[in-house]
């Protein structure tokens, strides 16, 4: 039976359909950067976006859903960046096609569904698939052999392969402890001609057998000894990669064959004047532009931590992929546009921001191009002759020279079957690498253990409120009776306190009644519905069931609100001012001020600043009504309220008006922006590459800023002795003054230098008839000593020249050789030999480098190590 062809918009919207045609809703893609899990460096499966679901700590307006989620593999635990070029089927970022069950349907509709998807509309043939199932798992065996008809013989029980109860390849866990189960893998086999055995056998590694399809069943809870109790409403979560799919309805083996990486290997294949399509260079570059562009898309920017390092990684390697093939300048960020033509139309946002894409694309390659050739050309002479490993600390200088993450020169390595000694580099980057290690971990913190009813907050309309104790919690754990002095957790049946949320802070007051007092502290969500106030029992006791009073901070409460309401107007000031592509990426809202995160490419200006400011305060001045209103989501989108791409929204939403701004929004507002009284912007920042901070103040908080802005002016005026009016005058004047008395200097210290430096021209020693000198300039800074470098290597001729400056502790070096000696003689390594004895590093051109150090003690030695370390290279 022949299959026919699908391209991958046609799987991507068949397999939609399917499932939206078996009652699930479809959900769009979350952003990579996980919005529920902080300890989740990336979005690596369909299931991060509905983790909260099986968690019980959300629930959702359907019990089905399906959706085609972008994922990426590239960081922390889950990292297949290096095996990309390298493989047929390893890639950074890939789509993952999924269904899910919460409390729903279970195994059998699951498996059947699937069956009936591939082959009644897939057409893949019967005889090529076959199955998993966990060597326990009667029912699925089941399922599969009696049900849908598949024979035995291609049914294969899996059992505990993993050195522990329960830690198979088919059974699943979310985490060390919490919900797991069981689960079917369905996989295809490409025929007999394709090295490779059948999961489960020695071989089963090779690629004739192809997982495509895995069908995890929720049904059991582990606790922290191993022990699984079976879960009231058993879930199903399935994931198929779109990519492997694609390879076998277009009758390829390899995923770089489908469609969409054809197109994509075509335009990088342009840019690089390559003709050859199967350079598997290419690969990795087609694969990489998928990663980096989405990454952009949500926000992630190249830098040197955490997700914008894995990002900068990324990109560089498709870069070097690019040199390899001779491609000498920028490339890779004209293949943006390639990229949107084809995933375009399934991905919206990323038509929307090509441009902003291709522009932080573009910044980071010339940024890398500048350092790639001197990279390179360290690289190869250190891989040069027999070498056979990379010294660490040729690894490490790449890195914290030129850019070159340490993955890249094992990349380089690899190609050249060497390996790189990491040893070396070990202490630089152990930092780096715990926090990639603490990013990448999966790990679940376990919910307080509440099955009651939700609470109802009342808190938009009351701050104080008479309830009733539901649950109470010390130390994590449910007690029936809270003492004066524990810690703990109040749960009442309805609340005036607002919890953490949408980045506003959560209420703190008190909880009392005759019998104890208790301070809330913080007030957090246990789950959706469910606000727990956190804080201390201060005296007496309390128990469930006892009627308390319930009280905000109202002075917090309302420096919060303003706080909040402001956020709403400056975010729109922000996309008037700055523009549409301002797009917010946090918050922090508490009573001292407001924090705004938000995607700019440049800092904003004191006018831009200004002008937000200006339309703020307009705002406020104003002082119109606010509004909110409860709707159901679509009825909200309709009005062309803002949403917040990423955020998880409910069935109803609460739509915000106030001011000129709509955005959906469940925190606390005032009643009318003049209630705000006054915004300040009080800091400007970059936080990121491509992110901006603003923080700003309202109410008091301004009044109190101003007031300090306004004594520290008084200051400054007092001491230079000038009316307020004349302080910018007589502080520029002042400024014209230092000007001159340090051309003065600096004029002093070149005259002193000069005069040092011919006295040192009888210092030098001639070694195989070049000129060494090694010297100690007394009250030089990093200028003169360049200077002097210059007129001493005119004087000398052929020469290798080191001069020491030192100012209390800190040390000054520069290293100058003259042009005809750099190819025996480098002054960046020069320098750098002699900045490590004290206590510095440094580099620079084959001709001139500087470097500083910490140790001023160590000079003499390190300066008369010179004449030995020139003597071994010349």
């Amino acid at each position: 039976m022949s299959t026919p062809t699908f391209s991958v918009a046609d799987i991507r919207k068949s397999f939609l359909d399917f499932f939206a045609s078996k009652g699930h809703t479809i959900v769009e893609s979350s952003p990579l950067v996980p919005g529920n899990d902080p300890t989740l460096m990336f979005t690596n499966s369909g299931m991060v976006q509905f983790k909260d679901v099986f968690l019980g700590t959300d629930k959702r307006p359907y019990t089905r859903a399906t959706s085609v989620q972008a994922c990426l593999r590239a960081g922390g635990k889950h990292n297949d960046l290096e095996n990309v070029g390298y493989t047929a089927r390893h890639h950074t970022f890939f789509e993952m096609l999924g269904n899910w069950s919460f409390g729903d349907y279970f195994k059998r509709e699951s498996l059947k569904w699937a069956w009936e998807l591939l082959t009644e509309v897939y057409k893949l043939p019967k005889e090529r698939l076959l199955a998993t199932v966990y060597a326990e798992d009667d029912e699925a065996y089941d399922i599969w052999t009696k049900e849908i008809g598949l024979p035995p013989e291609r049914v294969i029980r899996i059992g505990d392969n993993k050195g522990g109860r329960y830690k198979s390849d088919n059974f699943w866990m979310m985490a060390d402890t919490g919900p797991c189960g069981p689960c079917s893998e369905i996989f295809y086999d490409h025929g007999d001609h394709i090295a490779g055995g059948p999961p489960g056998s020695p071989d089963e590694d090779g690629d004739r057998f192809i997982e495509i399809w895995n069908n995890v069943f929720m049904q059991f809870d582990m606790d922290e000894n191993g022990k699984v109790t079976p879960l009231p409403a058993p879930c199903v979560d399935t994931g198929m990669g779109l990519e492997r799919l694609a390879a076998i309805l277009q009758h390829v083996h390899s995923n770089y064959e489908i469609d969409l990486f054809q197109k994509l290997i075509a335009a990088a294949a342009r840019e690089t004047h390559i003709t050859d399509l199967e350079t598997p260079s290419l690969k990795v570059i087609a694969d990489h532009i998928r990663a980096t562009a989405f990454l952009v898309s949500d926000g992630v920017i190249p830098s040197n931590e955490g997700r914008g390092y894995v990002q900068r990684r990324i990109v560089r390697r498709a870069i070097r992929h690019g040199y390899k093939l001779g491609q000498k300048t920028p490339f890779f960020h004209k293949l943006v546009k390639d990229l949107v033509q084809v995933m375009g139309d399934a991905y919206p946002k990323l038509r929307e921001q090509e441009a902003r894409i291709t522009e932080v694309l573009r910044v980071e390659e010339e940024r890398f191009f500048e350092t790639l050739a001197h990279g390179m050309e360290i690289l190869d002479s250190a891989l040069a002759g027999d070498v056979k490993v990379l010294p660490g600390d040729v690894a490490f200088k790449l890195h914290d020279t030129y850019g070159f993450p340490l993955d890249l020169s094992n990349d380089v390595a690899r190609e050249r079957g060497l390996s790189v000694d990491e040893a070396g580099f070990k202490i630089a980057m152990e930092e780096q690498k715990n926090k990639a290690r603490a990013a990448g971990k999966f790990k679940m913190d376990r919910a307080l253990e509440y099955t009651g009813a939700a609470n109802t907050f009342t808190g938009y309309d009351k701050l104080a409120e008479s309830v009733n104790i539901v649950a109470l919690y010390a130390e994590g754990t449910p007690v029936s009776v809270l003492n004066a002095g524990q810690n703990g957790v109040v749960v009442t049946d309805s609340t005036p306190f607002y919890a953490e949320s949408g980045g506003q802070v959560g209420d703190q007051g008190v909880i009392f009644a005759p019998a104890g007092r208790f301070v809330v502290e913080d007030t957090q969500k246990i789950r959706a519905d469910v606000f727990g106030h956190h804080g201390v029992l201060e005296s007496g006791s309390l128990k469930v069931g006892d009627a308390v009073q319930a009280q905000v901070d109202t002075q917090l409460r309302a420096a919060t609100m303003r706080n909040h309401s402001v956020t709403h107007i400056m975010h729109k000031a922000l996309h008037e001012v700055l523009g549409s592509h301002v797009q917010q990426k946090g918050s922090l809202v508490n009573a001292d001020r407001t924090r705004f995160d938000f995607t700019h490419n440049a800092p904003v200006t004191a006018a831009e600043i200004r002008e937000i400011e200006r339309r703020v305060n307009a705002e406020i001045l104003a002082n119109t009504a606010t509004d909110a209103r409860v709707m159901d989501i679509e009825a909200a989108k309709a009005t062309g309220a803002m949403m917040l791409f990423g955020e998880k929204y409910g069935e109803t939403v609460r739509v915000l008006d106030i001011g000129t701004s709509r955005e959906l929004c469940g925190g606390t507002h005032v009643h009318r922006t003049g209630d705000i009284g006054m915004f300040k912007i009080v800091g400007e920042s970059g936080v990121a590459a491509g992110v901006r901070r603003i923080e700003a103040v309202t109410g008091e908080n301004a009044l109190a800023y101003l007031q300090s802005l306004e004594s520290t002016v008084d200051q400054a005026a007092a001491v230079l002795k000038a009316p307020v009016a004349e302080l910018t005058t007589r502080i520029g004047g002042t400024l014209e003054q230092i000007k001159a008395l340090e051309k003065e200097v600096a004029a002093l210290k070149g005259k002193l230098a000069s005069s040092q430096g011919d006295e040192m021209l009888s210092q030098a020693v001639e070694i195989n008839g070049i000129k060494v000198l090694a010297a100690k300039l007394e009250g030089a800074d990093a200028k003169t000593l360049r200077d002097t470098m210059d007129k001493l290597k005119d004087k000398l001729g052929a020469a290798v020249i080191v001069l020491a400056a030192v100012d209390g502790d800190k040390v000054q070096l520069a290293a100058g050789v003259t042009k005809a000696e750099t190819a025996k003689v480098k002054a960046g390594e020069l320098v750098n030999f002699v900045a490590q004895q004290v206590g510095g590093k440094g580099g620079g051109k084959p001709d001139m480098a500087m470097a500083g150090g910490t140790d001023a003690a160590a000079v003499p030695a390190a300066l008369a190590s010179v004449q030995a370390w020139v003597t071994e290279r010349i």
